[in-house]
């Protein structure tokens, strides 16, 4: 059976403590420390921190998914579109590569901005192509140029990715 990475979601401050129990465990888990360097009153100290707050990483087949619900400290699996989202191996390897080159590295969560175009992944309209118009909490509004018309529809964030 092929082993796949899937991020599991932690309690919060748990991510050391839950990869240290799957390595116990026998299973192969990554946990992103960032070097921080923290300054308090009488002095500075570089400290590792996780990088995805309430995220840890681990690779098992699908048959070992349910297994990793009785570790403690996981509340989770991660899902994407109704299954548990599976993380590229080189997505990881990209993780690690810039955490050993890069320190103090800061998360930015991907934004969709007016007038980006993007891909519809999901739903009736998906694989069309088109510009944003507006973005609200948890609806974008693409404007679908189709047969020479403009079609206006609203779609859930999660439905679309920036081309």
């Amino acid at each position: 059976m092929e082993l796949k990475w899937f991020a599991v979601y932690t309690r919060p401050r748990w991510e050391k403590k839950v990869a240290e129990l799957l390595t116990r465990e026998g299973i192969e888990n990554y946990c992103p420390l960032n070097k921080v360097l923290k300054q308090w009153s009488d002095r500075k100290k570089t400290v590792e921190e996780p990088l995805f707050t309430s995220y840890v990483f681990v690779r098992v087949s699908p048959k070992e998914q349910a297994a990793l619900r009785k570790v403690d400290g996981i509340l989770n699996l991660v899902y994407w579109l109704g299954k548990p989202a599976v993380i590229r191996d080189e997505e990881i390897d990209l993780i690690k590569e810039f955490l050993n080159t890069h320190r103090n590295v800061r998360l930015e969560k991907a934004q969709l901005f007016v007038n980006e175009r993007v891909k519809i992944i999901s739903g009736p309209l998906m694989q069309m192509q088109g510009i944003i118009i507006s973005v609200k909490r948890n609806t974008v509004k693409v404007n679908l140029p189709s047969l020479g018309y403009f079609l206006t529809a609203e779609i859930e964030r999660q439905d679309v990715i920036v081309i």
